[in-house]
């Protein structure tokens, strides 16, 4: 892959004071309109790579994982946000530079492997980045099968594995939760998953196995049913 290759992931940068001053404008904002709970917190480690695997409900998701986490969070962001034209063009790019985000294309196996390495730098520089193992939203509310590629950058890294389970981020809505019944959203953090016992597998099948102890660890945080294939309803 060389430097002129579009492919090519952006070097990763670690969020500036647009996250954090969003981040702490954002948290009081959904208390009011969603009244979130947030659990398990301490889950996430104070230092080193983490990588964060999490159900993908909503569009959401990518707004309430980094407001609800203890550190900055970092997420792959479609690269069309980093080069449309024009000021509002101009302005979205700063933006999401500024809050960390590395544009990846998305339409070839090159691309996906960009995605992959830009993922592996941000954990290398000992960053969270936060990523869906099943790769698309589920419109069905089922959890879907994991891809391998979450398990391939932590198994690269050495990255603390910390699963996320979501729920009701698809059906909330401003101050929904005034309805009777209606579900509250949340955030659960889990424990970090034990992999020392993978120490020895060929690569494949710890990557296998990693991703299958990821997927039910998000299944028993966000008690989704798991449908046993991989979700090809949408391209979000």
């Amino acid at each position: 892959m060389t430097a002129s290759d579009p492919a090519a992931p952006a070097v990763a940068s670690r969020p500036g004071a647009v996250y954090f001053i969003g981040r702490a404008l954002l948290r009081p904002l959904f208390g009011l309109i969603y009244r979130p709970r947030y659990s398990g917190q301490k889950s996430i480690p104070a230092g080193g790579p983490v990588l964060l695997v999490s159900n993908h409900l909503s569009a959401l998701d990518t707004l309430v994982i980094p407001t609800a986490a203890s550190r900055p969070v970092q997420f792959l962001i479609k690269s069309s946000f980093f080069t449309d034209s024009g000021p509002l063009g101009g302005a979205k790019r700063w933006f999401f530079t500024s809050i960390g985000g590395v544009p990846v294309h998305r339409t070839t196996g090159r691309d996906a492997r960009a995605a992959l390495d830009a993922g592996v730098s941000i954990l290398r520089a000992g960053s969270v980045f936060a990523v869906f193992p099943e790769g698309t939203r589920s419109r069905d509310g089922r959890l879907h099968d994991g891809h391998g590629g979450a398990a391939w950058m932590a198994h690269e890294t050495g990255a603390t594995i910390v699963p996320v389970g979501l729920i009701a981020t698809a059906t909330a809505t401003p101050f929904g939760y005034l309805r009777r019944g209606a579900p509250r959203l949340e955030v659960r953090f889990g424990t970090p998953l034990d992999l020392d016992d993978l120490d020895g597998l060929p690569g494949g099948k710890a990557r296998r196995e990693i991703t299958e102890r990821m997927m039910a660890a998000i299944a028993a945080l966000s008690g989704q049913e798991r449908s046993g294939s991989v979700n090809a309803s949408s391209r979000d």
